[in-house]
């Protein structure tokens, strides 16, 4: 969250609605893909949606921290 507190600082705000719509677009993704192969870690939700394994491990994190995944594979 502190991260965003400094990006809607520098960032222009037109900018700042485009990266939130795409974060928001891949946080669907990621519950889609958790919802359609169950349980995944790092790596294998990586390969499935093109991404690194560190914002996979970001991603899941965030989302179970959320409350929006449940059953996660071991981050």
């Amino acid at each position: 969250m502190a991260q965003s507190k400094q990006l809607m600082a520098v960032a222009d705000p037109e900018l700042l609605v485009l990266f939130e719509d795409w974060l928001d677009e891949l946080e669907h993704e990621v519950i889609d893909r958790f919802q359609e192969y169950g349980p995944l870690n790092p790596g294998e939700l990586a390969a499935k949606l093109g991404l690194s394994q560190r914002g996979a491990t970001f991603l899941i994190s965030k989302l179970t921290r959320e409350g929006k995944l449940r059953g996660q594979a071991e981050v």
